[in-house]
């Protein structure tokens, strides 16, 4: 059950990356050059493969020229 959640969780969460990012316009590479990570890292949180980092979200924030917060409301 607990898995199942935090499948869920990092889902969503790679589904507001990939929102945000095509409403900049932005490919995943170029997403990934702003904010200093790999183009698969970036395909991975997209498809919530990634249990990704606080720093990375303040990175992936910062590159899409959003507050953290933008990130989790879906």
């Amino acid at each position: 059950m607990q898995r199942r959640r935090e499948a869920r969780i990092q889902k969503n969460f790679g589904d507001r990356v990939r929102d945000l990012r095509k409403q900049k316009g932005l490919s995943q590479e170029s997403l990934a050059l702003a904010c200093d990570l790999d183009r698969t890292y970036i395909g991975g949180v997209e498809r919530g493969e990634r249990n990704i980092s606080l720093l990375n979200i303040y990175k992936i924030a910062a590159a899409l020229g959003v507050p953290v917060k933008e990130l989790f409301n879906a």
